[in-house]
């Protein structure tokens, strides 16, 4: 129920942004120009971004399945926002009012969908444990990619039954605000709540009960940086996620120079089917290797960078029927990485012995790996097109080599580790709670 509920939330969420994009096109034909356009989406990456932060600190301090469907709501109000200020043509009456109106709903809507991963990812990292988590964790991020194939059904099926396209809108934010509702009566947080006793639970001294046991407490946002390889892992994923977000957002632009836009549009899809299998391989391999994540992790990305290379050097000749290969390849390597980090990684490291088995600190790291990636990427597609502008995009293919390259360095110390003093994921030490988490500054990661 666990695993179906957070897919779910997790794929509702992509389904609400993938439509929204999706009728852009529409939203243009109504008045709402590309500048207002571009302006809703850096609004939205800005508040996703740090609102990634607010919600993991949010989902460890309250109940995380209020959370969840708060952020839910949310996007069914952002979208109905979004809807009315079109319906009421206020783009026309006051062009100036209405650009701040539209860019604020995306603006509240980047902060409704931040609680997506960081919260439920913190729900997951509770009821399953850390032993034989890489595979659970892998099929389960292919919640994201569910989304955006239902998004892109409903809207084409909505048009093609001769609906308004302000359906494509409201159809996802009414589910979103129905399952939200569900999230409150059916999610439960951890499995104390439901009489269950995990040894995690039992390590940290929890009573179990009907009444869920003995809350625990959570931990700061300094304390959980100061985790061993939090902040190794959120500057490499920065590097990893900016390299994701400069093929979802620029693949179909590179492949318009080989193939029509209709075309391009559809063959980019590939890489993200590619992304799909992705974190599952990453997940089933890293735990037949006794959760060494980081060693399979800088695995993916060694392959990645001499594939890059062949992009670099031969992409504008490719034969096409290789191209469309090379691409699934890429999205398996690319997906993988960025998958798993955000689950089970973090899960791992939410699971560290300086923090005394405490498992309200889970939100806290995801949203602190989520987050300082959005951030990395956001910036780093400011450079994609000065870069083409100066050498092409042999010289972006280049940029991204670096990019996985400096990403996997930053992993380098606890890539050490899993080869030289590695533990394993089922023999963990119990751990040794410590007043206040004093313990998290000065005890070695695993």
């Amino acid at each position: 129920v666990v695993f179906m509920v957070t897919f779910v939330n997790y794929a509702m969420s992509h389904f609400s942004r993938k439509c929204y994009t999706n009728v852009k096109t529409d939203l243009v034909k109504s008045g709402v120009d590309k500048i207002i356009l571009s302006q809703m989406d850096t609004a939205f990456m800005f508040t996703y971004a740090m609102g990634s932060f607010i919600s993991g600190r949010l989902g460890d301090m309250f109940p995380q399945n209020v959370v969840i469907g708060v952020g839910l709501i949310g996007s069914t109000l952002c979208l109905g926002m979004i809807t009315i200020f079109q319906e009421t043509d206020v783009i026309h009456s006051n062009y100036g009012f209405g650009f701040f109106l539209f860019v604020f709903a995306q603006f509240l809507h980047g902060f409704a969908q931040s609680t997506g991963g960081p919260v439920n990812t913190s729900v997951m990292g509770a009821w399953f444990p850390k032993k034989g988590r890489g595979l659970i964790f892998g099929l389960w991020t292919c919640h994201q990619y569910i989304g955006d194939i239902v998004a892109a059904l409903a809207t084409a099926w909505i048009i093609k039954q001769g609906f308004a396209w302000q359906w494509a809108l409201l159809v996802p934010g009414i589910a979103n605000g129905i399952w939200g509702v569900i999230n409150f009566f059916f999610l439960p947080n951890r499995p104390a709540e439901v009489g269950i006793e995990t040894e995690e639970d039992k390590k940290a001294g929890l009573v179990s009960g009907a009444s869920g046991g003995q809350q625990q407490e959570t931990i700061g946002f300094m304390q959980a940086l100061m985790i061993p390889n939090v902040l190794g892992y959120a500057l490499a994923f920065g590097f990893f996620k900016f390299v994701n977000y400069a093929m979802f957002f620029w693949l179909p632009f590179f492949l318009s120079n080989h193939f029509d836009p209709q075309s391009a549009n559809v063959i980019s899809s590939l890489y993200s089917v590619g992304m799909m299998p992705g974190g599952v391989i990453v997940g089933f391999v890293s735990d037949l290797y006794d959760g060494r994540r980081a060693c399979v992790i800088a695995t993916f990305m060694c392959m990645l960078a001499p594939l890059l290379w062949v992009f670099a050097m031969f992409s504008a000749d490719m034969n096409p029927i290789l191209l469309l290969v090379l691409l699934g390849v890429m999205g398996i390597l690319v997906g993988g990485p960025n998958n798993i980090i955000t689950s089970a990684v973090a899960a791992d490291l939410a699971d560290h012995p300086s923090i005394g088995g405490n498992t309200r600190v889970l939100g806290t790291v995801t949203g602190i790996i989520n987050g300082s990636g959005s951030i990395t990427a956001a910036f780093g597609l400011m450079v994609i097109g000065p870069l083409q502008n100066m050498g092409g995009w042999t010289a972006v293919w280049y940029f991204l080599i670096a990019c996985v390259a400096v990403g996997t360095g930053l992993m380098g110390p606890k890539i050490w580790k899993e080869l030289t003093q590695h533990e394993g994921t089922g023999s963990k030490a119990p751990a040794k709670p410590a007043a206040g988490y004093a313990g998290v500054a000065t005890k070695e990661g695993a």
